[in-house]
């Protein structure tokens, strides 16, 4: 199968296309153009593969419809920063309010109290800024001090109590290739060993010279400590074709239970390998990092040893809850429907799927199907989303009544969402566009070793902490 290459520059803006649909996603035009300017968000887009659902009579019973709209409490369009926030944290600039809390010491302190009601007053707070366009934060578990920034031509910058630290964590541009500027290839996930402190080993998702295959890589911390990691990787674990054009994913995340997640995209094929179980593209993966090689048991027992989930188009950004254990997974939209994913811990192996159903509905729109798959927990049209963007259930200990509610957020509107999952449907929709007032369009959100949640601003170099307003 040839793969299709979505965005191409026209008349000053990246009109994205693909022979499988008439129009592209403009969040991720946005994302990897380089900037605002360089992509219409006025297109009409049809965004990253939003997959086909299969899990069963179990999964069917629950699928019902998609939950009601969020409450519109936000629905402003994305307002200034607030007053001297960017003096405040210009790239080297101490954090606003400093380092992040110790992270909270047992499991009554990452869940909400009682007494809470709706969601508490919000703010970001500029924490850093001056990245050639970031696409991922996270900090090393245990370490209140840090954070790593991904950039998207392949540097890790560290943020060390609040500064930019002058020398890189990591260069891997030498090894980082994308075909074109407003490709989506690059330096994309990040994931720490959960005894890193001990161990120093971290992994890294990024699409490769000279072909842009999707590689995920073991790397470890160098000889010198905390500040740099050594300069070659340890050993590869996925090597696969891809093309670096479109729909590479790039979500790396640990489990409660001690393996390695990993998300890449479908690469816009047509017709999409998302539900081929041969192939590792439009899936999830889970990797045993002791051993490889060896398929971790409750994986696909037919098939690549490596999937967990299939059928899924662009599954951009997925994460954890620490408390819980599910597994809530932000899968991009051809069309019409944006979605997201909540999975209960073990529960793996299903389809969700791309790409004989979008979202909850048959695809392509107006095609007679007969409906299949795990649906999704939340699902958006495309008047209100257009690329969207998994975030993280917030375990902090700053904002107490914000605890167990999920939030995320889209990339062609700015607007931010959230929702308390109940472990059946998702509850208490809230919109936060208004509370948040985001000064850019958000390509992603990261975690501290606190559970404070951040988010990634692409197109403003931005980097900033969601705090109490």
């Amino acid at each position: 199968m040839s793969e299709r290459p979505i965005h191409r520059r026209a008349a000053g803006r990246a009109a994205c296309v693909t022979r499988a649909c008439a129009f592209h996603r403009a969040a991720l035009c946005l994302l990897l153009a380089g900037s605002v300017a360089a992509c219409d968000r006025r297109v009409q887009v049809a965004g990253p593969p939003e997959g086909p659902r299969e899990g069963g009579a179990a999964g069917q019973a629950a699928a019902g419809n998609a939950a009601p709209p969020p409450a519109q409490a936000g629905a402003a369009p994305p307002g200034p920063a607030p007053a001297g926030a960017e003096a405040a944290a210009t790239k080297g600039a101490p954090a606003a309010e400093g380092a992040p809390a110790p992270p909270p010491a047992n499991a009554a302190e990452l869940a909400r109290p009682a007494k809470c009601g709706g969601v508490p007053p919000l703010k970001l707070t500029l924490v850093a800024s001056g990245f050639d366009q970031p696409t991922y934060v996270a900090a090393p578990p245990g370490d209140p001090a840090r954070l790593v920034v991904l950039e998207k031509p392949g540097i890790l910058r560290l943020v060390k109590d609040g500064a930019v630290q002058p020398a890189p964590f990591l260069d891997v541009r030498s090894r980082v290739f994308f075909p074109a500027p407003n490709a989506e290839g690059g330096l994309l996930g990040l994931a720490f060993h959960p005894d890193y402190a001990r161990n120093g080993r971290f992994w890294l998702h990024y699409s490769s010279a000279p072909r842009g295959n999707v590689v995920i890589e073991e790397w470890k911390r160098g000889a010198q400590g905390e500040g740099a990691a050594h300069p070659e990787p340890v050993r590869s674990l996925v090597d696969v074709k891809h093309g670096a054009w479109n729909h590479v994913g790039g979500m790396l995340a640990f489990g409660k239970d001690g393996h390695l997640y990993a998300a890449i995209g479908d690469s816009a094929r047509s017709p999409s390998p998302a539900a081929d179980l041969t192939s590792k593209l439009g899936k999830i993966l889970r990797i045993d990092v002791d051993q490889p090689g060896k398929a971790p048991a409750g994986n696909m027992t037919s098939g690549d040893p490596m999937i967990w989930d299939y059928g899924l188009r662009n599954p951009w950004r997925f994460s954890f809850d620490r408390l819980t254990g599910d597994l809530y997974i932000g899968d991009v939209g051809q069309k019409s429907w944006e979605e997201i994913l909540v999975e209960r811990p073990g529960q793996g192996r299903n389809d969700y799927g791309w790409e004989a159903m979008e979202g909850a509905h048959c695809y392509p729109p107006g095609a007679a199907c007969k409906p299949r798959g795990v649906p999704p927990a939340v699902e958006h049209p495309r008047s209100e989303a257009g690329s969207i963007v998994g975030g993280y259930v917030y375990r902090g200990a700053k904002i107490p009544c914000l605890r167990g509610r999920y939030l995320y957020a889209d990339y062609v509107t700015g607007r931010f969402f959230s929702f308390v999952w109940d472990g059946k449907a998702a509850t208490d929709r809230a919109e936060l566009t208004t509370a948040l007032s985001p000064n850019g369009l958000p390509a992603s959100f990261g975690e501290d070793a606190a559970g404070e949640i951040y988010v990634v601003m692409f197109n403003t170099g931005r980097i900033y902490r969601i705090d109490p307003g």
